[in-house]
């Protein structure tokens, strides 16, 4: 099956804030994320079931990317800092 890759603005303006070498990094992620989107740790969610994180170190800050599956569709909603416990997660989703 063919995924389509959509973002939420809110993960748009805090990919905009990042350097080059992480825009890179999260670039590479993406790419592979397309090819199997369920290799990933999923999340536990109120409102979709089919959330998944990656894991990246994006400038010595343990960060998540967060995302939802919706066939066709693979939804970016945003980038999580882990040091916060995934306590936005749910507001973030509530968006899409």
């Amino acid at each position: 099956m063919i995924f389509e890759i959509k973002t939420t603005e809110i993960f748009l303006e805090q990919a905009e804030r990042l350097n080059e070498k992480d825009k890179i990094l999260i670039k590479d992620k993406i790419t592979l994320l397309k090819q199997n989107p369920y290799r990933n740790k999923r999340l536990h969610s109120k409102r979709f079931s089919k959330v998944f994180r990656i894991r990246l170190n994006l400038s010595g800050k343990e960060m998540r990317l967060v995302y939802v599956v919706i066939e066709p569709n693979i939804i970016l909603v945003c980038l999580l800092e882990r040091k916060n416990d995934y306590k936005d997660l749910e507001k973030y989703l509530n968006k899409i």
